[in-house]
């Protein structure tokens, strides 16, 4: 006799936090919902339920009702009630590797708080998955993921093994019509037998012959409560030869095996449209919110939480919790993405820039103690990356007179310093009746005045003059009582003239040689006269001359050639810069490669909506300035800025019904800001306009040394190679618009471009893969469209989002880096490391006559293609993570002892001890892609 097939119908719901309404709203939705499960659940042993695989659901639940803590916990211990294993259900793409391991290192921790996680990568609404999924999710110990979205179409089964870079393969259980796919099986009690019946059907058309496990159905939506008498309908229905049960997740995966022999493999990301959309516009909308997500978590990974693991501090910890909170908070899929309404974007910008100022803040603090020892006319600069670099470095200095400046550090080295702008010194001079002197010093507030703070005064009555000299430091015995008292006496004119001199203060920029994670004092001196050549850079620490030394003051080695400007052209030695007459960047290297037209701004219609692009059927490009200048900010020898201003006439907006863009235009004046510093292979753009057009797509195209047939961008701990087109099939138009989160290089034998990132960023190759364009803006005014001419079927509710059009001041930071060869072994990923992490500067706060403390190392990673991308505390140990880029070898140092070593998984548990050599140094073998960590001792 056949076995019945046995389907296990999971009640469930799947829960935006934020979406088309704010979190607040969507909550007071949630707590209802719940309110009725777990009160159907505590009557009735055959109710399941599973939660959507994310604690946030959860947690925003018990902070309305905590006394339901202990029903929660039972319901989970007794294995009805699924929970986690995520905090919250992320986009992939559009946050960076670490913040997704912390969500679900917090998610897991939650979970077993209240009796234990789903042990299953659920993932059933992301917009594609990237490409080390699997690896992140075995690294924290769960062997099956889930998915929808992405899933190639020679996929053919219920479950696939998916293998991530390094070679980790995991189960992966497919979900054919999506989380929702027995969403309508109870709507109709009488229909119910015939329903399942239908379902049975479809599913079994998914299971290869011979496998006679369980179906998975899933019976749930949208914010959507399963039926009250769900198990009793269950009961009722009966259909030939299948068995219908109430299960949660984790009961459904407990009867698949793991083990991934015999099914076919998917390697790397999934990012397929011929399954489900997978919605490729929410990459570009908003892109303010995907500038804010990186910045606050380039500020709390590779600034605020090194510095507090490497220089003792753990009062701060709690301020990083806080600052994680929100960063893994809004990278939620309805929230990064954008895709929500206008309050939600709102919320989601006002969470990632707390994040931001939490990492600042703890930056400061540590900052502030680590800087008590230095001079207060000194500053102490951070190094971000694993490895002693020379770079540039920026500081507002005091230094009296004219005298060229330079940077003198704790061996006696000067490196000569650029002045790029000089401060004010006559911060007021007014003439006042003398009845209101006293109403002037009210002004005064303690020792500060016009920001600044007081370091001496002088009253003249013979010509009725009052003088405040300020600066950064004052002088603490400073007591206005002394003003009053002094004015008081002087027997002066009817009006006085009052006078707030500053101390002479200027913007400088040197190259200053900083240990790897460490520490360098530096102090502003005035230099004698330089030589007509003007200012030497140096390639390290070395080549700095000590004061005094053969060549005078300042001298150095010019390890870097000079950056030198000529009319419209920069040249650095590694890279010539030319504007061209339309304001489009003509690009040079030594070696011969050569690229011309970079930067060529290109308006066009967008009638599409926060999920999909979609031109007019009619569209007009605009791609011409009808005005273009270009004039100097700076002009060398250690940085040269140029400003190319071009004027446009772009279109107001879209007629979405005609299908074309207004005939109405508006004046737009697109400045790029080119900067060439000595010693960098790259230029840095800036590209600021201000958005006064609504319904269009505004995109900077990179022309490439030669014709690519793929490209290769950098995101979540990997390199990922693309081509020029994408797999369709789905409901939605297959676009080939991909994200980058690092870098995107593309090129062929005569020569390749890189273009490094500072923010998740939407990318294509075009005309053939002979351009690369970025999306600078989308502008969009609905939410979702039910009619998209790129789409079949609306992606959500169509609500009007006027703040997602994005008017206002709009900018986009990136560098461009022509290379020969590939990617690897031009040193890409290293330039883009460069790129976004600059030097750190804190104001000294000791005594001023005190000498500059020692350079401090503070740990260091070196390996062939190893990026470090996380260094924090854990327990009193420094845990560091890592990847290669291929078959490798990490060094890793510190600048105290290693007491011990030890290999941890992604949750920080320790495995294996490393050894540690006799110069206290740990040697890791890394496979290519590998996602490693390591904890320290350094202690002892």
């Amino acid at each position: 006799m056949q076995r019945p097939t046995e389907i296990i119908v999971v009640p469930h719901t799947h829960w935006d936090r934020e979406w088309y309404e704010p979190f607040q709203r969507f909550r007071l939705r949630l707590v209802a919902l719940l309110d009725d499960v777990f009160d159907r659940m505590a009557h009735d042993e055959r109710q399941r339920f599973t939660l959507d695989g994310q604690l946030a659901a959860v947690d925003d639940y018990l902070e309305v009702r905590p006394e339901r803590r202990e029903q929660v916990t039972a319901l989970v211990r007794a294995g009805r009630l699924a929970i986690g294993p995520w905090q919250i259900l992320l986009d992939e793409f559009l946050c960076s590797g670490e913040n997704i391991v912390r969500n679900l290192e917090r998610g897991l921790a939650r979970s077993a708080a209240l009796g234990g996680a789903m042990p299953v990568g659920y993932l059933p609404d992301m917009f594609g998955h990237i490409a080390q999924m699997p690896q992140i999710l075995a690294g924290a110990g769960l062997a099956h993921a889930c998915v929808f979205r992405g899933v190639p179409d020679r996929v053919r089964s219920h479950a696939f093994a998916w293998q991530a870079p390094d070679g980790t393969t995991i189960r992966t259980e497919y979900l054919p019509g999506g989380y929702g796919n027995a969403a309508g099986l109870m709507d109709d009690p009488r229909l119910v037998t015939r329903r399942a019946a239908d379902l049975a059907e479809r599913l079994r058309g998914w299971r290869t012959a011979g496998d006679d496990t369980p179906i998975l159905a899933m019976y749930g939506t949208d914010h959507a409560a399963p039926a009250p008498d769900a198990p009793d309908l269950l009961a009722a229905a009966a259909v030939d030869g299948v068995h219908l049960r109430l299960g949660t997740l984790t009961e459904y995966f407990a009867t698949q095996s793991a083990t991934v022999d015999g099914l076919p493999t998917v390697a790397g990301e999934l990012r397929s449209h011929a399954r489900a959309n997978i919605l490729p516009g929410v990459i570009s909308v908003r892109a303010h919110l995907k500038q804010a997500m990186g910045r606050a978590e380039r500020r709390v990974e590779r600034y605020a939480e090194p510095l507090a693991a490497l220089y003792h501090d753990p009062s701060v910890q709690r301020f990083l919790d806080m600052a994680w909170t929100r960063l893994i908070d809004a990278s939620c899929h309805d929230s990064v993405t954008g895709c929500g309404c206008d309050e939600t974007a709102e919320q989601v910008a006002a969470r990632l820039a707390e994040a931001d100022q939490l990492g600042r803040a703890v930056c400061d603090l540590v900052g502030a103690r680590v800087a008590a020892g230095v001079p207060r006319d000194a500053y102490l600069l951070f190094n971000p990356t694993p490895a002693a670099r020379t770079a540039l470095v920026r500081l507002d200095v005091e230094v009296p007179g004219d005298a060229p400046v330079g940077l003198l550090d704790a061996e006696g080295r000067i490196a000569p310093a650029q002045v790029l702008d000089r401060a004010r010194t006559l911060l007021a001079d007014d003439v006042v009746p003398a009845a209101d002197l006293p109403a002037i010093l009210t002004r005064v507030h303690g020792t500060e005045l016009y920001g600044q703070e007081i370091t001496a005064w002088s009253v003249s009555a013979e010509d009725g003059t009052l003088t405040f000299q300020v600066a950064r430091h004052g002088d603490p015995a400073f007591d206005v009582e002394d003003v009053r008292l002094a004015l008081a006496a002087a027997t002066g004119p009817d009006r006085w003239r009052v006078r707030i001199v500053a101390a002479p203060r200027m913007t400088v920029a040197a190259q200053v040689a900083v240990p790897a994670l460490g520490l360098a004092a530096v102090r502003p001196v005035a230099l004698p006269a330089l030589p007509p050549t003007g200012i030497a850079v140096s390639a390290d620490a070395a080549p700095l001359a000590p004061a005094g030394a053969a060549g005078g003051a300042g001298a150095a080695r010019p390890a870097f050639a000079p950056v030198v400007l000529h009319g419209r052209t920069v040249d650095n030695g590694l890279l010539r810069v030319e504007v061209a007459e339309d304001g489009t960047l003509g690009l040079s290297t030594p070696d011969g490669v050569r690229v011309d037209g970079v930067g060529r701004i290109v308006d066009g219609g967008d009638i599409g909506d926060s999920y999909n692009y979609a031109p007019p059927t009619a569209d007009e490009l605009v791609d011409k300035p009808r005005a273009v200048r270009t004039t100097v900010v700076h002009d060398g020898p250690l940085v040269a800025v140029l400003d190319v201003v071009r004027e446009y006439r772009w279109p107001v907006g879209a007629d979405v019904d005609a299908g074309s863009r207004r005939v109405d235009r508006e004046a737009v004046t697109v400045t790029t800001r080119v900067e060439v510093r000595a010693g960098e292979r790259f230029a840095r753009l800036r590209v600021s306009f201000d958005n006064r057009c609504d319904d269009h797509r505004v995109r900077l195209h990179l022309p490439l040394p030669a014709p690519a047939r793929s490209s290769y961008a950098e995101g979540q701990f990997a390199v990922v190679e693309r081509g020029l087109t994408a797999e369709g099939g789905g409901g939605e138009v297959p676009l080939p618009t991909f994200p980058a989160a690092g870098f995107v290089a593309a090129g062929g034998v005569e020569g390749s471009l890189a273009v490094l990132l500072t923010q998740p960023t939407e990318y294509e190759l075009t005309d053939s893969g002979r351009e690369l364009a970025v999306t600078v803006l989308r502008a969009i005014g609905m939410l979702s469209r039910n009619r998209h001419a790129l789409r079949d079927e609306p992606a959500g509710p169509q609500l009007p989002t006027p703040l997602a059009q994005c008017r206002g001041e709009r900018s986009v930071e990136l560098a461009v880096l022509p290379f020969r060869g590939d990617w690897r072994s031009a040193g890409v990923p290293a330039a883009a490391e460069a790129y976004r992490h600059e030097l750190l500067s804190f104001p000294g706060a000791g005594e001023p006559t005190g000498g500059l403390p020692a350079p401090v190392t503070g740990l260091t990673v070196d390996g062939d293609g190893v990026t470090l991308t996380s260094v924090r505390d854990r327990a009193g140990r420094v845990e560091l993570r890592m990847v290669a880029n291929g078959d490798s070898s990490a060094v890793i140092g510190a600048g105290r002892r290693v007491h011990g070593a030890w290999r941890a998984d992604l949750l920080g548990r320790s495995g294996e001890p490393l050894p540690v050599d006799g110069d206290g140094r740990v040697r890791l073998p890394l496979r290519a892609w590998e996602i490693a960590t390591v904890q320290l001792d350094l202690a002892g």
